[in-house]
């Protein structure tokens, strides 16, 4: 990679670096589900929920990554515990096995949809089967994973629990060269709204939007972009990722996950339908 002046290795994830809460429902007979737990925002998010005295089942196709983040979180501390489970997203059946085997650890009252991944392409040259796939993992499967869920939040006592869904600033405008991601993200809006809508006030859903973030996804589409544009590396850091924003870094995994503990908490009771948007001024900036 090109010599840049940013950093772009994620740090290693500390339990100094997670939001912990005091909530009623943040105890070890709590159980979160994430998605694409094996790396990223995903693990980061696992961790932190763990360090909230959660137990997480982290749902995975990447083993190896899976156990790292195991690893990790027993590294940070955390009070609760780390469930690594198999999964192919793609697969109802494992998205339904999945939930069960989260059952069976205690109340499921949490799902994190996390899990992505991104092709750099205009729509003219974008393949179908890439499409396909995108959207499969990013959209269809927090559909399926929600219908599997919200009867489980519903079976509790109190009927409280909450999913949230990682979008992104693509969420709310579009760039070129991302139509399968773009898309996928504006349909998780249309998801949430409808979790909300369905809730009865107890249940709740949510997203988050933030801009470019510290993760293996987001170094990889460099050197994609970067080719796909015809300019270097360094221009699509500073005039692609961060050229629109005010806040002239890039988030880290644990910031993001963060923003999922407090959605999940007591704390945002009356975030339901809405978006948290932690973009450092891309979409309501402009020079």
């Amino acid at each position: 990679m090109a010599d840049s002046t940013f950093d772009l290795s994620a740090p290693a994830l500390t339990h100094d670096d997670l939001l912990v809460l005091d909530d009623p429902h943040f105890s070890p007979d709590t159980v979160a589900i994430v998605t694409g737990a094996a790396s990223g925002i995903g693990r980061a998010t696992a961790v932190a929920l763990a360090a909230n005295g959660l137990t997480v089942v982290g749902a995975d196709i990447d083993t190896d990554g899976l156990a790292e983040t195991d690893d990790i979180a027993a590294d940070c501390g955390v009070d609760g515990v780390f469930h690594g489970v198999e999964t192919d997203l793609t697969d109802d059946g494992d998205i339904e096995a999945v939930v069960e085997a989260a059952a069976e650890e205690g109340d499921v009252r949490y799902a994190a949809n996390i899990a992505g991944l991104q092709h750099i392409a205009g729509i003219d040259q974008f393949p179908m089967s890439k499409y396909d796939l995108l959207l499969d993992i990013m959209l269809r499967a927090p559909f399926k994973l929600a219908q599997e869920v919200m009867p489980r939040i519903r079976a509790t006592d109190d009927g409280v629990g909450a999913i949230g869904n990682m979008s992104s600033v693509h969420g709310h405008y579009a760039t070129k060269d991302k139509p399968a991601y773009i898309t996928a993200k504006h349909g998780l809006t249309g998801l949430t709204r409808s979790i909300a809508a369905e809730g009865e006030g107890t249940l709740r859903g949510f997203s988050v939007s933030v801009g470019y973030v510290l993760t293996p996804l987001m170094v990889d589409q460099i050197e994609d972009t970067a080719r796909e544009r015809g300019i270097s590396e360094q221009e699509v850091v500073e005039d692609v990722m961060l050229g629109q924003a005010r806040t002239k870094e890039m988030m880290t995994p644990a910031e993001v996950a963060n923003l999922f503990v407090f959605g999940f908490s007591d704390h945002a009771r009356h975030l339901n339908g809405g978006d948290l948007l932690f973009d450092g001024g891309y979409t309501h900036t402009y020079e």
